[in-house]
């Protein structure tokens, strides 16, 4: 059997890495708002910025993949950041222009560096230590990540000024800053005391019993599609980045539709729901709770939430928004483990494709602009009934096929 390992320090510079892309991410909730009314474009052409962040998952999720069997976790990492970098480079000749196209573009550039980071910190959580306490250490990343997303827009309203209401011409001095934080970042990952990590029956040379089955079965096949359960959990992922992020990333424009004051105040009733179903599964998995049965209690109670948000009225319909992210909360910690379970060989390339499935993001969220344009916003929500539906399925039958 393998060594218990100390987990504190990898974590600890895994959570910065977590945090960077809930950062980068929670950018378009205040982006989103501010084109609007600066730009003057439609809803649908809005959340193309959204879009244009998670498109990059489905080109470079693969070719993530190879970079990272080629120089390894922590380089990929190093190399995830300066990408970072130019894309808020690209932001701020974005925002002196004011042209939305290049916006989309500044938002693909964004995305393409957030593929990386994301193809990598996302295995190698997931197999810096047993398979069974998984979930409970993306807990804790999500977390992380989660409260990171209203941070962002937070930090560039520092620089609005007195009126504390951001306009395109106050993202230059933001967007300087972050540029200097990635690179800082980019120099800490590579100098990290992060070690290389292999999933079970990666090795060929195993001698462990359980990774010489793991590695037999998964050498039975050619291919990661012939994985059912993972390829059914990439399916998953698609539509539940897709949901997530309309719950993460809406919040700021629902309030706004609603005539709330300070909209920006209500970015944070997502993530703190989110936050108490991380610390739930931190605390309950895997003692009390299995990473399963976490993912099918959460997909009942996202489609609960989902309900409230379609039938309830005016500021209880957004704080409802609230119940739909407490059900995302273990969603993404039981995919992972759930979907590279046994993949030996073949783990690197599954992680490619379960981050392919981030492309629901772009997806999901411009189908749901576009709802919003022609019907009510509570009914745009609704979309989500679809992706919570499927997400039970594979919850309670589709992990489990192989």
């Amino acid at each position: 059997m393998k060594e218990q390992k100390s987990f504190l320090v990898p974590m600890a510079f895994l959570g910065l890495m977590f945090f960077t892309c809930g950062f980068a991410l929670g950018i378009n909730s205040l982006l989103v708002p501010v084109l609007k009314v600066s730009l003057s474009v439609s809803s649908m052409e809005a959340y193309m910025l959204i879009g244009a962040t998670f498109l990059p998952f489905l080109i470079f999720g693969y070719p993530a993949g190879i970079l990272i069997s080629k120089i390894g976790y922590k380089r990929t990492m190093a190399t995830a950041f300066g990408m970072f970098a130019i894309a808020f480079g690209a932001f701020i000749f974005s925002a002196d222009a004011k042209s939305f196209p290049l916006f989309l573009t500044a938002s693909f550039f964004c995305g393409t560096a957030n593929t990386f980071l994301q193809a990598a910190i996302n295995p190698y959580v997931t197999i810096l230590g047993p398979t069974e306490s998984a979930a409970k250490r993306i807990s804790i990343m999500g977390m992380i990540n989660k409260l990171a997303w209203p941070v962002s827009p937070l930090f560039i309203a520092l620089f609005a000024g007195a009126s504390g209401s951001v306009a395109i011409d106050d993202l230059g001095k933001p967007f300087a800053v972050i540029i200097f934080l990635f690179i800082a970042l980019g120099v800490v990952a590579l100098l990290s005391p992060l070690p290389e990590v292999k999933a079970a029956g990666e090795d060929s040379s195993e001698t462990d019993e359980i990774d010489q089955e793991v590695s037999a079965y998964a050498n039975s096949k050619k291919s990661v599609f012939q994985f059912p359960h993972l390829v059914l959990g990439a399916i998953s992922i698609f539509f539940y980045v897709g949901a997530e992020t309309i719950v993460l990333g809406t919040l700021i424009d629902y309030a706004n539709e609603l005539g709330l004051a300070h909209p920006e105040n209500y970015s944070w009733i997502t993530p703190i729901s989110i936050s108490i179903g991380y610390i739930a599964g931190i605390i309950l998995i895997p003692k009390y709770l299995s990473q399963t049965r976490a993912l099918q209690i959460c997909s009942f109670v996202a489609l609960l939430g989902t309900a409230l948000v379609v039938l309830l009225p005016g500021v209880y319909s957004i704080f409802s928004v609230g119940v739909m992210a407490l059900g995302c909360s273990l969603m993404w910690p039981a995919f992972w483990p759930l979907a590279l379970m046994d993949l030996g060989k073949f783990t690197k390339k599954g992680s490619s494709l379960l981050t392919m499935g981030l492309i629901g993001g772009a997806a999901i969220t411009v189908l749901f602009g576009l709802l919003k344009d022609v019907s009510d916003v509570r009914y745009a929500y609704g979309l989500c009934f679809v992706c919570f539906g499927y997400i039970m399925f594979y919850a309670f039958k589709g992990y489990k096929l192989r």
